[in-house]
């Protein structure tokens, strides 16, 4: 994740379990998220990358995570809904996810583009260009304000999918030209899913990013989301500071 240091396994481990008594007594924060390797996922360490950052800056400041895993547009709208979660992540920062969230500071990066076929690559320089392509998009995925606005307004031709593999192997059957991904889920994918084992060698991603964007948690926008924002603030802020080199 690239504007955030990664934490290590031992200092997260310090972190979540280093004190579990004193934890058991204090409060839970209930977030939802999706499959998304390897920035949240069920089958990795600490729930993925981004779960792990969050984890461990809410136990900098005496918090626990509780993360449950949903399909995207459950885990968005159960946030909406009269749930007892109090947000999810990761989010990207657009103008409708500003207006409807409160959204914590950054906790990691990652570069959005275009996966395609490794025989047929595409060149492109500005959004205009590929208007004469079928794009495939994940459905109710923020991808980059420009790119959507293009969407919503008839402008670009796109296939919508219900997550990214379906999206890569529909690319792989040449039912689309590229497809929205962000750079890390594709080489993870590629190199975990089942599912894409045969397409290793016949797709690739694309050399121009869409956008490096930056993750988010959407918090409730009420007084309870607020205080959790805040919490996660000061503990990622704790984060950067215990990540930092010590001076010789």
């Amino acid at each position: 994740m690239g504007s955030f240091p990664i934490v290590s396994l031992a200092l997260l481990s310090q972190l979540v379990w280093g004190d579990t008594c004193a934890q058991d007594g204090r409060r839970t924060v209930r977030l939802t998220t999706l499959e998304w390797p390897p920035y949240t996922t069920q089958a990795m360490v600490h729930d993925g990358e981004s779960s792990a950052v969050v984890r461990s800056a809410l136990a900098a400041v005496g918090y626990r995570l509780e993360v449950e895993f949903f399909p995207w547009k459950r885990a968005v709208a159960l946030t909406r809904m009269r749930s007892n979660f109090d947000g999810y992540f990761p989010e990207y920062r657009s103008d409708a996810t500003a207006q409807r969230c409160l959204l914590s500071d950054t906790i990691g990066s990652g570069a959005v583009g275009f996966a395609q076929l490794r025989a047929r690559p595409v060149q492109w320089t500005t959004l205009d260009d590929l208007v004469q392509y079928r794009i495939g998009v994940v459905q109710d995925y923020v991808n980059s304000d420009e790119f959507d606005l293009r969407i919503a307004q008839r402008k670009q031709s796109v296939d919508l999918a219900r997550d990214d593999t379906q999206n890569l192997r529909k690319l792989a059957a040449g039912r689309i030209e590229l497809a929205v991904i962000d750079q890390r889920v594709f080489d993870y994918l590629l190199q975990h899913d089942p599912q894409l084992q045969p397409y290793r060698h016949a797709l690739a991603f694309n050399s121009r990013p869409l956008e490096v964007k930056q993750l988010y948690i959407c918090f409730r926008n009420n007084a309870t989301g607020k205080q959790f924002r805040n919490l996660v603030n000061a503990g990622l802020k704790k984060l950067r500071g215990s990540t930092r080199p010590t001076a010789p």
